[in-house]
């Protein structure tokens, strides 16, 4: 049993990746700060956003659990998240993806027709 029981945390692929390419990102952008560079500021500020844009494909592609209990055999942080082509409830990633569990599509309205009274045609 792990710290959290059978909470898992979300430690993932995603998490791990993104949150590494986060760190290059920043550490440039802090770089370029104290060395008065604008293109040292723009640059770590791209791979900042490519860190997100990378947890988000990853999270996608079943390499992101969302937050949740879940069974003991799921809770390794390298094991791929079956669930993930459906979507994961309450998840924003999910849902700019199209991925909403749980929603019910949207019927097109139907029209009521009424049968004609016997002896007229139709």
């Amino acid at each position: 049993m792990s710290m959290h029981g059978d909470h898992d945390m979300g430690h993932t692929v995603a998490g791990w990746v993104g949150t590494a390419i986060a760190v290059v990102g920043s550490t440039e952008m802090a770089v370029g700060f104290v060395a008065g560079s604008t293109a040292g500021l723009v640059l770590g500020g791209t791979v900042v956003a490519l860190a997100a844009l990378t947890s988000w494909l990853l999270h996608l592609a079943g390499w992101g659990k969302a937050t949740g209990p879940r069974p003991v055999a799921q809770q390794p942080w390298r094991v791929r998240d079956t669930a993930a082509r459906r979507g994961h409830p309450d998840c924003l990633g999910c849902r700019l993806a199209g991925r909403s569990p749980g929603v019910a599509p949207i019927a097109a309205p139907t029209v009521a027709v009424e049968p004609a009274p016997a002896g007229q045609p139709s």
